[in-house]
C-alpha cells in the first residue's frame, strides 16, 4: 500500500461552507469505506464535524455504551 501526498490548489474550497481552505486551518479526509473516494477538503474541524453530523456518517459506526457496562467493545 502506498500513499500519494499532494497539496490542494490555492483556491480549494471547503466541502461544507465553501470558504477558501487556506484562509483557515485546513484538513482533508477520504471515505475509505467506499473505494477510498476522492478527498474532501474542510477549512477547519468545525466544518468537518457539522458535515459528519448532517450526513449521519457516524450512525451505526460506534459501539453502544452504557454507564452500567465496564467496557465499551
Amino acid at each position: 500500500m502506498s500513499a500519494t501526498v499532494s497539496t490542494p490548489d490555492e483556491d480549494e474550497m471547503c466541502a461544507y461552507c465553501s470558504s477558501r481552505i487556506f484562509d483557515h486551518d485546513p484538513l482533508c479526509v477520504r471515505d475509505c469505506t467506499d473505494d477510498c473516494g476522492s478527498l474532501k477538503y474542510f477549512c477547519n474541524y468545525a466544518c468537518l464535524a457539522v458535515f459528519i453530523e448532517e450526513h449521519e456518517l457516524t450512525t451505526g459506526d460506534a459501539c453502544h455504551w452504557s454507564p452500567d457496562e465496564e467496557n465499551c467493545c
